[in-house]
């Protein structure tokens, strides 16, 4: 007699063998779908739910592996949308070959003829593990699709583009638009100046009452503007957007290409103050940009002194405080954090808002993103827009991780150094050349 027909022909008039087989076949159930089947059912079927076992198993260790020797090609397989679909479709396959394999292992458990005592261990044994596999593929094949969703709605479709002088330059402006405002401006202006290689980060803040501002020949803003936007009163930067909105005939292929005439318009004044290639933007809802916090479970803020909260209006009086030190803040009170005018400078402003951004920065942290994965896909849907395209996911990801153990670089040019109403802009080329060459790792020998 072969060893496993004791397995597969038990003698089902003992209470013990049966409860012994039992707790065989559900944990070889557990650990290899299909193995009991293979050894006490239906061996075809069973060596169907074996093969894709390990060949899931391998896949995992392929993953694995190239996580480790090369982890920019994970993340990029990870941010493909048909990629995301075929592993969606294959987990919604795995969830119902767990169900399947595990209720045929109860039929052959043959519950009844095991000891009473032990019936409802097994079965639960069964169902937890059912619980602990298929409910993890079903999660898994939830945040796939979350994730195919969020990036074919926020990110572009365009091609790979290499770094200029070894860095991507990404524009970073806040959006707010308001009822007292005609079209959006950008409350927030900052260029954030990533090394390719390192990751190391430069996040450069633009005031935006700058003035004067300049644009490189070649712009469509260089011919109305050859020396600079002068438009008789006080011409402030935020405004180049909705004079962008105004004139689509100045970059008539923006839409085209996943952005906007008032961003490309703001991206070449960005261009134009700072000297640097400004590849791409990304736009932030600042009155929807709670949610993205909120989502991500909060932020943490080292607040430098006691800030008051308090909307911008005549009269207006601070309606709660955030208190100087460590502060773990909601949206809600990040977002009043970032934008409150009480008693401060737009300056002091400014810098309250690079705090905001650096500590969502920090909380993009892979196990955060994947517990909350559903929530902050939706949150990014409804308050970014972005023409970085979805190949270069991959990469970002990558260079974000790096980024997360380096200091970030911050040159803000703003007074007493800087006159945003007479840029100097030998001198801002000087500051910003000395920013990067700082936040450049020193090679250890």
């Amino acid at each position: 007699m072969s060893a496993v027909s004791p397995v597969r022909f038990p003698d089902s008039s003992s209470p013990d063998v049966m409860r012994r087989r039992a707790w065989w076949l559900v944990a070889l159930n557990l650990l290899i779908p299909g193995s009991a089947q293979l050894i006490a059912g239906n061996r075809r079927l069973g060596k169907v739910g074996v093969s894709c076992t390990f060949i899931v198993w391998g896949l995992i260790v392929v993953g694995l592996l190239l996580y480790w020797l090369w982890p920019v090609a994970v993340y990029t397989l990870a941010a493909n949308p048909t990629v995301l679909a075929v592993i969606q479709v294959v987990l919604v396959v795995l969830v119902v070959i767990w169900i399947i394999f595990t209720l045929d292992t109860l039929r052959l458990v043959r519950l009844v003829k095991v000891r009473p005592t032990a019936r409802a261990f097994v079965a639960a044994l069964a169902v937890v593990g059912l619980v602990g596999t298929a409910g993890v593929a079903s999660y898994g094949a939830v945040v796939a699709g979350s994730a195919r969703s969020a990036i074919t709605t926020i990110f572009d479709s365009g091609e790979y583009t290499p770094p200029v002088d070894g860095r991507y330059n990404i524009l970073l402006l806040g959006g707010d638009a308001g009822p007292d405002r005609v079209g959006l401006r950008p409350d927030s202006i900052s260029v954030a100046s990533v090394d390719a290689q390192t990751g190391a980060t430069v996040l450069i803040g633009i005031p935006r009452n700058s003035e004067q501002i300049r644009f490189v020949k070649g712009s469509p803003l260089y011919g109305p503007f050859p020396q600079g936007y002068n438009c008789g009163d006080p011409c402030l930067i935020n405004y180049l957007y909705t004079y962008g909105e105004e004139h689509p005939d100045l970059y008539p292929d923006a839409e085209k290409h996943g952005s906007l005439p008032g961003i490309e318009a703001m991206r070449d004044a960005a261009e134009g103050v700072l000297g640097l290639k400004v590849q791409y933007f990304v736009l932030i809802d600042m009155k929807g940009f709670s949610d993205l916090i909120d989502a991500l479970g909060g932020i943490t803020i080292d607040v430098p002194e006691r800030t008051p909260l308090a909307a911008e209006v005549p009269g207006a009086k601070p309606f709660a405080w955030v208190e100087a030190g460590k502060q773990h803040l909601g949206g809600n009170t990040a977002l009043w954090y970032a934008r409150s005018r009480f008693n401060t400078t737009d300056y002091s402003r400014m810098s309250r808002q690079r705090d905001v951004q650096e500590a969502i920065l920090r909380e993009f942290t892979p196990a955060n993103v994947l517990l909350k994965f559903q929530g902050v896909a939706e949150a990014g849907k409804q308050v970014v827009k972005t023409d970085i395209p979805s190949v270069m996911l991959g990469l970002f990801v990558d260079l974000a991780s790096k980024s997360r153990k380096l200091p970030v670089t911050r040159l803000e040019l703003v007074p007493p150094d800087f006159n945003p109403a007479h840029p100097d802009y030998d001198k801002i080329a000087q500051a910003v050349a000395a920013a990067i060459a700082k936040s450049t790792p020193t090679p250890q020998p």
